[in-house]
């Protein structure tokens, strides 16, 4: 598959309407990430990413909760610079470097609440959102809810938009995600 090469662009060299999202990953970030970068050449898809992340952000899922569904859906669908991003990031928010390295070879993790969320969530990516019914149960008997599911359907929005952008376009991975690389079939374990 051939695709046009997209530019990471600087907050200057971008489309009018993206610098001012632009400056303010800047200033939230201290930089600003590749993605962003090259989700500004499309100022309405670098809009919605941000809202959406925004949104989840705000969800009852705690932020371990939140990128265990992150790094969960981004390593179903094979992202190699969403994986490492979020490996960084969920480090930083106190996930289990154990839990990390689980999502990241596609092996159960061993909180039986966490799997829930894990198993619900791949079930939903790899299912098209038609997850099996037991994968359902397990996820609301772990003390999920109703808004929880919906929530989840949100993170899976969020980075398939992240995932499949940086698939048609290359992004090139940030320096400050190289200690996270990940690349599908790292460590996946044989079942």
């Amino acid at each position: 598959m051939t695709v046009p090469s997209y530019p990471v662009h600087t907050i200057e060299a971008a489309p009018a309407a993206s610098r001012p999202l632009l400056e303010q990953a800047q200033a939230a970030y201290g930089v600003v990430p590749n993605l962003l970068a090259v989700l500004s050449s499309a100022p309405p898809v670098l809009e919605a990413y941000l809202t959406l992340q925004k949104l989840f952000a705000a969800s009852s899922l705690s932020s371990v909760e939140q990128q265990v569904v992150l790094l969960t859906v981004s390593t179903d669908n094979a992202c190699t610079y969403c994986v490492a991003a979020h490996t960084l990031m969920a480090g930083t928010q106190g996930v289990d470097p154990v839990v990390l390295e689980a999502i990241r070879s596609s092996n159960s993790l061993g909180d039986p609440r966490l799997e829930a969320l894990r198993a619900f969530t791949q079930a939903v990516v790899s299912s098209r959102g038609w997850p099996p019914q037991d994968v359902l149960d397990g996820f609301l008997d772990a003390g999920y809810g109703e808004v929880q599911v919906l929530e989840v359907v949100l993170g899976v929005a969020l980075k398939t938009l992240s995932n499949y952008t940086n698939h048609l376009t290359g992004t090139p991975l940030d320096p400050m995600f190289e200690a996270t690389r990940w690349s599908a079939g790292d460590g996946v374990a044989d079942d």
